[in-house]
Formats: C-alpha cells, sequence, structure tokens
C-alpha cells in the first residue's frame, strides 16, 4: 500500500532559495530580528544583515571573480555564523555550495574538490594548510581560497570573504535566476559507508520544499515572539552546518521562520548548559548522542535548564528508554524525526503533542510525502506492522547523484520511489518506526536482531553511558551473533565477570535469538560520525583485521 502524510498538503511555488528566503511580500518579524548569534563572541546577524551581507558577497563574486552560475564553491568550517551569508551569496550568485567536514584530511577534502568540480574554498584560518594543500592538488588557485570567522590572514594573503565586495555594480542580474527544478543549491556527500562518496543533488526545489514542509509543523510550536515573555524562541546551533541535516533545519528554516539560532562551533555539554541558561535558550535539532550526554551527563544538575522544552532529535534512531530517561531527569520532551541526505533531509516528523504517545517513532510522513514499505526480496508490499524497506517520494527526494547514472537508478523503483536502504514499520495511524539500516541487521541462524534495539536496552542501563552492537561472526555455529561495545561509567570495572553480569542483564528483556552471544567488550568511545550516526563499520572493520592478524579479539 501507498502511505500519504497525514498532514495537510503545503503549497510550495516555483521559486529558488534566495527567492524563499528574502523576496516574500510579507513575513511575520522585522528586518531588525536576531536570526544568528555566536556563541563566542556574541556577534549577531538580524534578518536584515543577512540579506545586505549575502547581497554584497553574490555581487562582489560576479564582478571581481567573474562567478558563473553552476560554479561550485566548498565550505570547509566547523559552525560559524558567517556560513549563512557566505553561503547565501553563493546561491544568489548562481553557484552551487558543497560542504565539508573540516575535519576531513587532505586526501578526502580533495576527493570532494575534485568530484564535486569545485571552483573555490571558504574556510577559516585553523584549517587553512589543509585547504590550500587539498586545493594545490585539484589545481584550485590559492586566491580562490576565502576565509569566514573572526580571525583574518595576518598576512594578508588569503582574502576574508567580507572583502569581496564589488566597488561599482556592473548590472549583472542580482541575484541570478535560476530554474528552480533543474538547478542545484547544495552538493552535499553521503557518508560513504559503502565505497567512495556520493554527491547528492539537492536542486533549490528541494530545499524551497523542505524548509516549507518543516515549517508546516515546526512553527505551531515555535515562534519568532515566543519562547521566555515573548522574545522569541531560540534554538540551540549543535549540529554541523556541513551535514544536510543542520545546512536545512539550522540556516535555512531559522532564516525562513525568524528564529534564532545560538550557534557553536563544536558541541561540548558544559557550554551548551551555559548557553542555555544564559540565552533562555528552548529547543534544538539534534542527533541522539546529545539526548544521551543530556540524559546521563552529571555536569547538567549545575544550570538552570528550565527555559528548554524540546528537543527535536535526528540523523540516527532514538530509542524510547532514551526519551524516557530525558523525561525523568530533566523533564524535557523529545521528538522524533527521520531523514536522508537524500530528502534534504526532513522525511517524517513527529507532532509535539505525539511525543509521549508513540514513543519510538519518527512520526508520520512530512506534508507532500508518499510512502511504501516492501519486503526487500520480493519488491512486495508489507502488512501494516511488518517491516519493510522505506520507499519515499516527494518534492524535496533528490533527482540523483552526481555523475553516477547507475547508482542513481538502482536507488529509484520504476513508479519513481527512492528506496532508502532503511527497515521500518509502520501501525494503523501512519507513525513509522526505524527498525534498522537494511544493511546492518544481524542474521542469526535466520532471525534478525537490530542492533539499534539492543543499543537502546544498554543505554537503559545505570553503568552504561554509551554503547553499539554489531553482528560478528560464529564460524563454529555458522551464523552472526549480536556483539556489544559499552562505555562504562568512570570508576566502574571492566573485567569479565561485569561483561557477563551485562549480558544475562541483557537477556533477561529481550528475545533469546537477541542475546549477546559475541559477549560484551568494554573500549573508551563508541566511534560516530560528526552528525552522531554509530559507525558500526568502524568496529566491523576492526574485527576482520583482528582476524585476520590471527587475534581473538578486537
Amino acid at each position: 500500500m501507498i502511505y500519504t502524510s497525514p498532514y495537510e498538503e503545503v503549497v510550495i511555488p516555483e521559486m529558488d532559495l534566495w527567492s524563499l528566503l528574502f523576496e516574500r511580500k510579507s513575513k511575520p518579524f522585522a528586518d531588525s530580528k536576531a536570526i544568528f548569534t555566536d556563541s563566542e563572541t556574541g556577534r549577531t546577524y538580524t534578518f536584515g544583515d543577512l540579506r545586505s551581507t549575502s547581497l554584497d558577497f553574490g555581487r562582489g563574486l560576479q564582478a571581481l571573480w567573474d562567478w558563473q552560475p553552476g560554479d561550485v564553491m566548498a565550505f570547509y568550517t566547523p559552525n560559524n555564523i558567517d556560513t549563512p551569508p557566505a553561503m547565501l551569496g553563493l546561491l544568489c550568485a548562481g553557484g552551487i555550495g558543497s560542504p565539508a567536514n573540516p575535519l576531513y584530511t587532505e586526501s578526502e577534502l580533495a576527493f570532494q574538490l575534485k568530484d564535486s568540480g569545485a571552483k573555490a574554498i571558504a574556510t577559516q584560518m585553523p584549517f587553512i594548510e589543509t585547504a590550500r594543500r587539498a586545493a594545490k592538488s585539484v589545481g584550485i588557485p590559492e586566491n580562490r581560497i576565502i576565509l569566514i570567522g573572526d580571525a583574518h590572514d595576518p598576512s594578508g594573503h588569503f582574502s576574508h570573504f567580507s572583502t569581496i565586495r564589488s566597488p561599482s555594480f556592473l548590472g549583472r542580474s542580482t541575484p541570478v535566476r535560476v530554474n528552480a527544478r533543474k538547478d542545484l543549491a547544495f552538493l552535499v556527500y553521503s557518508s560513504g559507508t559503502t565505497g567512495m562518496p556520493k554527491g547528492v543533488c539537492l536542486t533549490h526545489f528541494n530545499i524551497v520544499s523542505n524548509v516549507l514542509q518543516m515549517a508546516a509543523i515546526d512553527s505551531l510550536y515555535v515562534h519568532p515572539f515566543g519562547g521566555i515573555e515573548g522574545k522569541g524562541d531560540k534554538g540551540l546551533g549543535i549540529t554541523p552546518f556541513f551535514h544536510i541535516y543542520g545546512l536545512t533545519c539550522c540556516i535555512m528554516a531559522f532564516i525562513y521562520n525568524g528564529w534564532e539560532l545560538i550557534s557553536m562551533p563544536r558541541f561540548d555539554l558544559e557550554r551548551a548548559c551555559q548557553l542555555i541558561e544564559q540565552y533562555k535558550i528552548t529547543f534544538a535539532y539534534v542527533p541522539p548522542p546529545v539526548i544521551l550526554a543530556f540524559s546521563k551527563h552529571p555536569a547538567v544538575e549545575k544550570y538552570d535548564l528550565s527555559s528548554m522544552r524540546m528537543f527535536s532529535s535526528g540523523a540516527a534512531p532514538l530509542t524510547p528508554e532514551l526519551v524516557n530517561t530525558l523525561w525523568d531527569r530533566l523533564k524535557i520532551a523529545v521528538k522524533q524525526g527521520y531523514g536522508l541526505s537524500e530528502t534534504a533531509p526532513v522525511a517524517t516528523m513527529q507532532l509535539l503533542d505525539d511525543w509521549g504517545k508513540f514513543l519510538g517513532s519518527v512520526g508520520k510522513l512530512a506534508p507532500n510525502m508518499q510512502a511504501r514499505l516492501v519486503d526487500p526480496d520480493s519488491d512486495k508490499d508489507v502488512e501494516i506492522g511488518q517491516p519493510g524497506e522505506l520507499w519515499l517520494k516527494g518534492p524535496n527526494v533528490f533527482p540523483g547523484y552526481l555523475n553516477l547514472p547507475e547508482n542513481t537508478a538502482a536507488t529509484m523503483s520504476s513508479d519513481g520511489f527512492f528506496k532508502t536502504g532503511d527497515i521500518f514499520t509502520a501501525d494503523k495511524h501512519g507513525n513509522l518506526t526505524c527498525v534498522d539500516r537494511l544493511k546492518e541487521l544481524i542474521k542469526y541462524k535466520g532471525f534478525q536482531v537490530p542492533p539499534a534495539e539492543l543499543e537502546g536496552i544498554l543505554l537503559s542501563h545505570n553503568d552504561i553511558t554509551d554503547a553499539c552492537v554489531i553482528g560478528v561472526e560464529d564460524k563454529e555455529q555458522a551464523t552472526e551473533v549480536p556483539r556489544a561495545y559499552v562505555v562504562m561509567r568512570a570508576g566502574l570495572p571492566t573485567n569479565s565477570a561485569k561483561a557477563k553480569e551485562i549480558v544475562e542483564w541483557l537477556a533477561s528483556r529481550t528475545a533469546p535469538h537477541k542475546k549477546l552471544r559475541g559477549g560484551v567488550h568494554f573500549v573508551n568511545e563508541v566511534p560516530k560520525s560528526p552528525s552522531g550516526k554509530l559507525l558500526r563499520r568502524v568496529l566491523r572493520d576492526k574485527v576482520r583485521q583482528a582476524e585476520k592478524a590471527g587475534a581473538a579479539k578486537l
């Protein structure tokens, strides 16, 4: 069967992102409304500042660089409030933004620069040397490396984006008019869990659609003049801008809705608590590890977090146990959503009113979306309540991967649905629940064991602060068995007796086929991507390496 969104359909105009954000006939807030505030310096961009700064930069690109529509600029930087005006100035000039993880090595960055065909890079001073070497390796001249942020190059060799201004505009059309359905706004790169990272093409129409789909739901709870004493709801800017989650939900949505984002360059729990107390922050878009930190870290008790009323969690599955733990500790509601780079990213959303009713669910389909749940072996739709691969269709779904027609074709069904590779169930109300990644399900003697389910149970254990479960091969039984890698609270034992205790504790809470027959291994930290996804493949790779070396254990 085809599932449809229960929410009222959103009217999506045929317009580019710049026009949506800055050329509306009316908006519910003034140009003086603060939108982005730097957590460390207090520097702020109002809506009017954003528009004028972006326009100046866009005109400068056209006049001084002869920037052409369709040219790509990479953004190699952690969160900074200069990213939005630089990125929007690029869009204003008809360019395409390609954000890159600032933790990338020279070779990783060079791959993205080459694959995307980038003509320039925006970065910050601490990352300039890696950017310079990567640019050189792919033929980008150094005068096309620009800086954002508070630090300028003392030698003057690298220009700051704020200095790229046209002394006299030469009469070109600014903003450059684009075809919203065909022209790209962003070229983001998948995490590369299988093979090399792939360039995900996102059009202006994809991003415009997702901003409006989000606004239809989250503007019910978050307002430019809501929050404490009617001074406006404020969000905590933790999610990386270089990830599609932060790009859409923490840049574009905040500008469109007139919300203020207190931007952090990186997540630090204690600093986040200080900012919530100082700015009376009311909500945040976050990945599950942030929920985990607020649920269990002792530093939380030192701060007044009473202004916080909502976390919206995405980027990875969040278990009911963790949602309940946070509520019991801080009385902060957590609603979930689900999305991918290929859906720009939000595909499902949960109403805040529903968060406690359907624990574990990622909500219902976003407005204007359709879905199928399909048996991966037969391509036939599964019954309500049965697990199946989630297939999605909607205005926010990407047109394809860059220069990879075979990969694109492999992910699209004959009836135009995008195959997510994620396993879901649906209830009779249309609430969707993520079971696991198709390729990460553990098969124990034919029984499916979802790692995320076991991780959620383990995280409800008072002694465990983080956990990751993978399947390992048991040659004697000729099957995969689940193994857990856990991080213990400081000072607790990490010996065989404790491991056995945890195995038995979990076995008492699950079906027999989900028992941790691969054992419990203690680690200092669980590998995760910058967006908060568990990198199970990293642990699986280490297990394979250890087996090749003849080691009995990782």
